[in-house]
């Protein structure tokens, strides 16, 4: 759903996402929402709402056996969600399916005017390069009267989507490849009643008669979730430990809760599981024989890549961030802004993702099921925790050097943030309006990259204008050099519909003389030719961003793709190696033939009719 409201921004790309249910999804398994998500719901423009309606974590219990009597086990330390203070944003528990809603309803309001196509499943595919329209897809019809009858559809790219039974992913002869640990848990959302104390905070318990819990309250006020140790699995007989009773599940828990009890007055969902950790050799079509010699067309996601428990909260969070990667690449492509070849980086960046990833949940998974004994130090999962938080919340993800993300040369300029790792938000003063607002949350999910200038030191002032400033100097670069990456932008369309450039002085705001900035900052947009003033933002003195993010005082260039991640930093003058960066990635003059009808935001008949991107979930 993620990939689909991404690609319904660009408006000459026919996407559709086709679902085997027969409708919206009503009850999802999937719950946790790292803060990094929530970064990310941001700029899909319903983090606000989604954190009103969620569970929010703020701290996790940790209760072990009583020293004295470990037939009892008691409270032994609480540590803070996000002790580091990564994000502004809090950790969620909201169940998936109004997630998926919230996701519908951008899509739906996108200038494609997208939503997904119920009652359809993925049966198989063919890949034809010679074709325009190259993948040859089969659906079947699931439901209404035309169940069992055959769809085939043409399309030039495919995604996968589709889980960890992936058909998908068996048409393009991957498999995942890994281990189980032969532990099973059940898993319940159950409504009771408890005199545990602790019954509305995250927990994790281990017990002295052996077992654990991770308990996770769910949001209403009342539902919570147990992940309850059901303990090894014979390998001679799986079958045994799946057909655990809810009965059984509840017994174990009231077991490893001594001396509490749980009484289970309702049960809204439950299933038992082994843990796996399985991974994908790779995640598109391309077998690595093949690799340089085309680029790909059929492409997985989620847990059609890469399985793991479930005890991390990680499933949701990093497919999420696989579908947000490749929709913008697959946008771009499509819309004929940037070559094919970018669509190979997709495999190669989430796949590292995916197996630090599935080495965490191992040792996490581990440590969970470890008996109390077992542990060197008492206090060795909690400090693990505290340890590792910034993992599971979504920030360690760091892109290699790659076409898309420069050498950090330059990164002693803007040490707060990381070339590679997602642009971490701070406060800032719009100049306009004087509004304090945090920076990154004008980074809506539309495709485009972001050029954040941290100005020099100089004061934008009126009187002062034209003395060729650094920050000067650059605009006129920027704005009028054939080498700008601006420079193919589509000729009719806005001069920001392609890269969003946004200028932050060092100044208080009321010592910025708005109209003394350079007009890069203020482009004319949309049909009346209107002036955009919020691209231009101040220090905020309470909280000075050039401080909080280690930023040279001299001038710098933040570089962000459209995922919210660090691409590039450079020093303002370094206008050559932006420009030689940005040229790769780049079709060169591509605006000249394009069509008025589809610069308009209006797609051609033909892509109307056909599409070129299909998801299947």
């Amino acid at each position: 759903m993620l990939t689909a409201a991404q690609l319904s921004q660009f408006s000459s790309v026919t996407t559709r996402i086709v679902e085997r249910r027969p409708g919206r999804l009503a009850i999802g398994q999937a719950d946790g929402i790292q803060t990094r998500t929530v970064e990310t719901f941001q700029a899909f423009g319903f983090a606000e709402r989604i954190i009103a309606e969620a569970y929010r974590i703020t701290e996790t219990v940790f209760w072990k056996p009583d020293p004295a009597d470990p037939s009892r086990i008691i409270r032994t330390a609480r540590t803070p969600d996000d002790p580091a203070e990564t994000s502004e944003f809090p950790h969620l528990v909201v169940n998936q399916a109004p997630v998926l809603d919230y996701f519908a309803e951008f899509m739906a309001n996108s200038p494609t005017r997208m939503s997904p196509d119920y009652g359809f499943e993925f049966h198989s595919l063919n890949v034809a390069d010679e074709q325009e329209y190259p993948v040859t897809v089969t659906l079947l019809h699931t439901s209404g009267p035309k169940e069992g009858q055959e769809r085939i559809v043409r399309a030039k790219y495919v995604v996968g989507a589709d889980g960890a039974r992936s058909t998908v992913r068996q048409a393009i002869g991957c498999t995942l490849a890994g281990d189980q640990a032969n532990h099973a848990w059940g898993v319940m959302d159950i409504l009771a009643v408890t005199d545990f104390p602790d019954i509305r905070i995250k927990c994790a318990i281990q017990s002295g008669t052996g077992g654990s819990i991770l308990l996770i309250p769910r949001e209403g006020g009342h539902l919570f979730r147990m992940y309850i140790d059901l303990g090894e699995v014979d390998p001679n007989n799986k079958g045994a430990v799946r057909s655990t009773s809810t009965e059984e599940i509840i017994h174990k828990a009231n077991e490893i809760l001594h001396p509490y009890t749980v009484d289970v007055r309702d049960i809204a969902w439950h299933s038992v599981y082994e843990v796996g950790h399985r991974l994908t050799d790779r995640f598109d079509d391309v077998l690595p024989e093949d690799r340089g010699t085309r680029t790909p067309r059929v492409f997985i996601t989620g847990d059609a890549c890469h399985t793991h428990s479930a005890k991390a909260g990680q499933g949701m969070n990093v497919s999420m961030q696989d579908g947000f990667n490749l929709a913008w690449k697959l946008g771009h492509v499509l819309e004929g802004r940037s070559p094919e070849t970018l669509l190979t980086t997709y495999s190669e960046e989430r796949q590292v993702v995916a197996k630090n990833l599935i080495d965490f949940d191992k040792q996490w998974s581990t440590l969970m099921a470890k008996k109390p004994e077992e542990f060197e130090d008492p206090s060795e999962l909690e400090d693990f925790y505290v340890r590792t938080a910034e993992f599971p919340a979504g920030f360690m993800t760091q892109y290699a050097p790659s076409a898309l993300v420069a050498s950090p040369e330059h990164q002693h300029l803007a040490t707060g943030f990381p070339v590679g790792k997602r642009f971490k938000s701070a406060p800032v003063v719009r100049v306009a309006d004087t509004n304090p607002v945090h920076l990154g949350h004008h980074a809506a999910a539309d495709g485009r990259w972001r050029i954040y200038i941290f100005a020099d030191a100089a004061t934008p002032q009126t009187s002062q204008a034209g003395t060729g400033s650094p920050t000067e100097r650059f605009a006129e670069w920027i704005t009028n050099s054939p080498e700008s990456p601006l420079a193919v932008t589509p000729s009719g369309a806005d001069p920001d519909a392609w890269f969003d450039v946004k200028v932050i002085y060092q100044q208080d705001h009321t010592s910025v003389d708005i109209a003394a900035v350079p007009a890069v900052f203020k482009p004319t947009v949309g049909p009346f030719q209107l002036t955009d003033y919020e691209k231009v933002y101040a220090a905020d003195p309470s909280a000075d961003i050039f401080e909080l993010r280690g930023l040279d005082r001299g001038g710098v260039v933040v570089i962000v793709r459209p995922d919210q991640y660090v691409a590039n930093v450079l020093p303002l003058k370094a206008t050559t190696e932006l420009a030689a960066f940005f040229a790769p990635l780049l079709q060169p003059r591509r605006q000249k033939e394009l069509s008025s009808v589809e610069l308009s935001g209006v797609p051609t008949s033909r892509s109307t009719t056909t599409p070129s991107a299909l998801v299947d979930r």
